[in-house]
């Protein structure tokens, strides 16, 4: 049967690899003739059969089944449900195959949780599309607070913004929603960009989830977490990027902002009009780092309530992305100098969640779960599920 070198194409750039990357992942090595990212090129230029230790190999490193590659043509982008990335009538964004690819994964997990906690008989959480975007942003705002039980005082007494995300974090899983943190395929060369994807939502009724970009700020993850929680209020499965000041966004964008500023002390910011630039910036690291939340977010709702101007508050947003991006590949450069950091398991564990980590240890001693479908709701190997998910008896086997 002729194989389509368009699916080749297509299941490559799904996985979010280059030609190079690729080549390399799949174990082709440079000759005398040609390199091995040229041998993947001939193959997807349909010069060059692969054979079917090739085909296995791809369907191993592109994540994909071994049929897909015997398909007439590339299927369609994945089912993403809505994009919330564009306003009405305008074009909606290009396919993305990081986002596609990170979203189909997320989705496949997402598929074993619901399974588990169906047949564990978990109820339906009550909260999944009880609400409507006519309802006042403040009326919203108090109902989601008071169903998490979260406290402003409680997140705002956390001595970082991380551990502030953290609390917020626990009070959703507490309320029944998962809280994922992800943000590339599983190596640098596959990060996503904030203004492509900053958040994502699933209002499944019986297992919600919600997706954080961790290439943001940590101080803008629990912004984005509440944000992505008025999507599940509202019943809404979708994607979400950068502020947004139309439609459903920006509904879920001054939920999420009363929520973590309620009210904004108009006197604290008489004249901030009339100061400079630097003066103002100040003022607003200073607010922002006192209350857990981003500078951005702060700016946002300080022009949302008119106390700073539309074009003032969009060139703090630029000055604050700029210097957040600086101080980030800053700290990247000193991490690598060091040559340390929290161990693989740590940070996996961190960027999964506990209630997910939980669930699947619990799956696994019922024997409700197999360690293969254990790997893919966490995203391991299945020989490193038992040091993921209790890692203090895996130290002590050693």
């Amino acid at each position: 049967m002729a194989l389509n070198p368009e699916v080749f194409v297509w299941a490559r750039e799904t996985a979010g690899l280059s030609v190079e990357n690729a080549a390399a992942a799949l174990g082709f090595r440079d000759g005398k003739s040609r390199s091995a990212a040229d041998r993947l090129s001939a193959i997807e230029r349909g010069d060059e059969a692969p054979s079917i230790s090739v085909l296995r190999k791809m369907a191993d490193k592109y994540h994909r089944s071994l049929l897909v590659f015997y398909l007439e043509e590339p299927p369609r982008a994945g089912n993403r449900g809505q994009d919330f990335r564009t306003t009405a009538g305008a074009p909606s964004p290009t396919f993305d195959p990081l986002v596609d690819t990170l979203i189909r994964r997320l989705r496949g997990r997402h598929e074993i949780v619901r399974n588990l906690l169906e047949d564990d008989e978990a109820p339906e959480l009550d909260f999944i599309g009880s609400a409507r975007p006519d309802e006042s942003t403040e009326t919203l705002a108090e109902a989601i607070a008071s169903r998490l039980d979260f406290s402003l005082e409680s997140f705002r007494r956390k001595s970082s913004a991380e551990k502030a995300f953290a609390y917020l974090r626990e009070r959703l899983e507490t309320a029944g929603v998962f809280v994922l943190l992800a943000g590339d395929l599983g190596s640098h060369h596959s990060q996503i960009p904030v203004s492509v994807f900053r958040g994502y939502a699933i209002a499944d009724p019986i297992a919600p989830f919600v997706l954080i970009n961790d290439q943001d700020a940590r101080a803008a993850w629990s912004f984005t977490a509440l944000h992505e929680t008025v999507h599940l209020w509202l019943g809404q499965t979708g994607v979400s990027s950068a502020v947004v000041e139309a439609g459903v966004e920006q509904y879920c964008n001054e939920v999420a902002s009363r929520i973590l500023l309620p009210s904004v002390d108009a006197e604290e910011w008489v004249g901030a009009a009339a100061a400079t630039p630097d003066e103002i910036a100040e003022k607003i690291t200073a607010f922002a780092r006192s209350r857990n939340v981003s500078r951005s977010m702060a700016a946002y709702r300080l022009f949302r309530s008119r106390l700073i101007r539309r074009d003032l508050w969009q060139s703090l947003s630029d000055r604050f992305r700029e210097e957040w991006s600086a101080a980030r590949s800053q700290a990247k450069a000193e991490q690598a100098a060091k040559e340390s950091g929290p161990d693989y398991y740590t940070v996996r564990r961190h960027r999964l969640g506990a209630a997910l980590v939980s669930l699947v240890d619990r799956s696994l001693a019922e024997g409700a779960l197999t360690y293969t479908k254990a790997a893919r709701v966490l995203g391991v190997n299945p020989r490193s599920v038992e040091a993921l998910i209790r890692p203090s008896s895996a130290a002590g086997g050693t």
